[in-house]
């Protein structure tokens, strides 16, 4: 999501009112929690250093906030929570013209005659509904929606079967992961749930995450495109490290931070177009 000028006040305020050394836990952690909403991650150093105290401290209320749900460790320091997950229908419903801005951007990056596997992902649907007919592409997917959206584009779909995850809108099983075993595709459009220059690509669920890695592990190129609020955030499975990812496309708005981020980590990172608020 966009930086908030909301969480910037809070920090700003904390910091200059009290020291570090007279802050209690939970306006500490107030500040911590602050510093996550605003840019995703914090480090401990860096915050022990601006409030005064050890690291030892910082380093002990990250654990009692990831412990409660609220933020995620990780070396150095913690990551932003990716946000809980909802059905793929209730997905769906949500940024529907930024959603649109990023599969218009992406559906160009993809050259004709490929053979592409779409993720599933409300994102994705959109990018489904993108592709050009008559391009010969041949596109296999987990996500019945996303296979009924190729079909309407009258391109070559393949759909791998399974029971489907009604989470994921997707079959993530052991019949989806033998149907894939078949192929291997020029490019993996990857769904997201969060990604992190430390914490990779992850996601919600134990088996979602697995699926995604073998497919990615099978495909010749993996691309991302992502919505604002699953940059700098981290769900509880990985899936895989940046460096396996060749591109990103990212929304007109993005943090400017973040995109930076993703291009240091060796990415092709593109803009899709702005899509007025």
């Amino acid at each position: 999501m966009p930086i908030c000028a909301h969480y910037r006040a809070i920090v700003h305020d904390l910091v200059k009112s009290v020291s570090g050394q007279d802050l209690l836990l939970g306006e500490r952690q107030a500040l911590i929690r602050a510093r996550l909403d605003l840019s995703g991650r914090v480090i401990a150093a860096a915050l022990a250093q601006e409030l005064g105290v050890s690291e030892d401290t910082i380093r002990r209320d990250l654990r009692e906030m990831a412990a409660s749900g609220l933020c995620r460790r990780v070396y150095g320091g913690a990551l932003r929570i990716a946000a809980a997950s909802t059905s793929m229908n209730e997905r769906m419903a949500v940024g529907g013209a930024r959603k649109a801005a990023l599969a218009r951007r992406a559906a160009g990056l993809i050259p004709p005659g490929a053979t592409v596997f779409l993720d599933a992902g409300s994102t994705n649907l959109a990018l489904a509904r993108a592709l050009p007919a008559g391009h010969g592409l041949t596109v296999a997917t987990n996500a019945p929606a996303i296979a009924a959206a190729l079909l309407e584009r009258d391109l070559a779909t393949i759909q791998l079967g399974g029971l489907i995850d009604p989470r994921a809108g997707a079959a993530i099983g052991a019949k989806a992961m033998r149907d894939a075993e078949a192929l291997r595709p020029d490019l993996l459009v990857l769904g997201v749930c969060g990604i992190d220059p430390e914490a990779g690509v992850t996601a919600e669920s134990f088996e979602e995450a697995e699926f995604k890695r073998f497919v990615a592990s099978r495909s010749r190129a993996v691309m991302v495109v992502v919505t604002n609020d699953k940059l700098s955030t981290a769900a509880p499975y990985s899936v895989v490290p940046l460096a396996r990812l060749a591109q990103a496309v990212i929304e007109g708005d993005a943090d400017e931070t973040e995109a930076a981020a993703l291009t240091a980590a060796g990415i092709e990172t593109l803009r899709a177009d702005k899509v007025p608020a």
